[in-house]
């Protein structure tokens, strides 16, 4: 990777060669990484997951710092909630990244990615934005943003973004709580069987992007159990049951059996729907991102290992089961914060990957993690701090986090740089460059 002087001066990924000469495809360098071997060089993954991405400001920055747009340039928002930016050829190319997403149609507005606008952020970003993204600040006094589930602004609204805002919060829609005549079928709206229409879209994307020989990740929803992105429901536009999320919090401890008849059901759709989306895509993906519940903070677990091993691993493992018996599948698991007392379960269940290996929270330290559990799963993240280090270090600290992060996780494999979680708006572009500069100083094995 070089530093671009203009438009058309971007970093270029040289072709890599393994130790005997072998070149490496990038799925075989992630499926060395997923098999603890040392390939040619550690695996980069830039938006091949949800939670694995870059907001829409920090990539129009990286884009024109790498000379690859013009300033004025929008880029497309693919994720209006966390407001995620697409990750196109180009820049994967530029980066030398190794993995890219295969995903539904829809977002978490419960719209499609499709007859595209221009918009500008707060910030002045230019960006394309789905024809459904149908904002309302003539409803809020302080200038915020309104978000509607489906696009439909003759519904209550299910997001907002206040003004001067990066992302939307999901809305508290949550109507009274009837104990004696809760229905759990009334927090599985959302969930169930797969349409058509979404199966003939995911193998049409699986086969656009397998002649890539990058390594593919499927993100196809409905097998995170209580998930607080999904919880709020802002893809419904009159969400019954348990949507607040201190409530569906309060309810793990004080109506567990109401939540463990919520996750059956779950689990039941999500095993049909995994198995005919292997009917129809077989085994052209390298890795499927199962879960992106948060079972941490930045200080502990915000539950207790009890708790996982009660309400949530018999259903991991229902899963994890699943795909290691009917598919080549590697099975991938995001939970933020400090989850050390919960990895030894999360890890019984059956996970093979660990993201986002939040290495600024409590008892998360890089080389405990290897030490410990470095032969047991692939830690696919923590390759640089996003909460301190990227937004507000030096370009030199960025640049020498990412080597010691490299050496640490990337010893022996099992290891898939990323960012710890998304990259957040905020971060100055010439950190970025430091970041995918140094990612690529660094990566080539053997790690020095």
């Amino acid at each position: 990777m070089s530093t671009p002087n203009g438009p058309g001066n971007h970093c270029v990924d040289d072709a890599a060669n393994g130790p005997a000469g072998t070149a490496f495809t990038s799925r075989q360098r992630v499926e060395a990484a997923l098999a603890h071997v040392e390939a040619d060089r550690v695996p980069l993954d830039l938006g091949g997951t949800p939670v694995t991405g870059i907001c829409a400001s920090p990539l129009y920055r990286l884009r024109q710092a790498l000379g690859l747009d013009t300033p004025g340039t929008p880029v497309k928002v693919i994720e209006p909630l966390a407001m995620l930016g697409e990750v196109g050829p180009d820049l994967v190319d530029a980066l030398g990244v190794d993995v890219v997403q295969a995903g539904l149609t829809t977002n978490f507005f419960g719209f499609t990615n499709e007859d595209w606008k221009p918009w500008t952020l707060f910030d002045g970003t230019p960006v394309l934005v789905p024809g459904r993204f149908n904002t309302d600040t003539n409803r809020d006094p302080a200038g915020g943003l309104l978000m509607y589930p489906e696009g439909d602004t003759s519904v209550p609204p299910s997001g907002y973004m206040p003004k001067g805002g990066f992302y939307f919060d999901a809305l508290n829609r949550q109507g009274p709580i009837d104990d004696e005549h809760l229905d759990p079928h009334d927090n599985l709206e959302e969930f169930g069987p797969i349409s058509t229409e979404e199966l003939t879209h995911i193998a049409r994307e699986v086969d656009r992007l397998l002649p890539t020989g990058k390594a593919i990740v499927g993100n196809f929803g409905g097998t995170s159990f209580g998930d607080a992105a999904n919880v709020p429901a802002t893809n419904l536009k009159y969400p019954k049951g348990i949507r607040n999320i201190e409530e569906w919090y309060v309810s793990l401890s004080l109506r567990p059996g109401y939540v463990y008849d919520v996750f059956e059901h779950q689990c039941e759709i999500g095993l049909v729907n995994l198995a005919r989306i292997y009917e129809a895509i077989g085994d052209k993906i390298t890795a499927v991102y199962l879960t992106g519940t948060d079972f941490g903070c930045q200080q502990g677990p915000l539950i207790s290992p009890n708790t996982y091993r009660n309400l949530f691993k018999p259903f991991h493992a229902r899963l994890n089961h699943w795909v290691h018996s009917h598919t080549n599948w590697k099975s991938f698991i995001h939970s933020c914060g400090s989850i050390w007392r919960l990895l030894d379960d999360i890890i019984d269940a059956g996970f093979d990957v660990l993201n986002p290996v939040q290495t600024s929270a409590a008892d998360m330290d890089p080389q405990g993690l290897k030490d410990r559990y470095g032969d047991r799963i692939t830690f696919w993240g923590g390759g640089v701090d996003t909460q301190r280090v990227l937004p507000f270090g030096s370009p030199e600290d960025v640049r020498a986090m990412v080597k010691e992060r490299m050496q640490i996780f990337g010893a022996g494999g099992g290891f898939v740089f990323n960012t710890i979680h998304n990259v957040q708006a905020g971060v100055p572009s010439e950190n970025l460059v430091a970041l995918y500069q140094a990612v690529n100083d660094f990566r080539a094995y053997p790690l020095g």
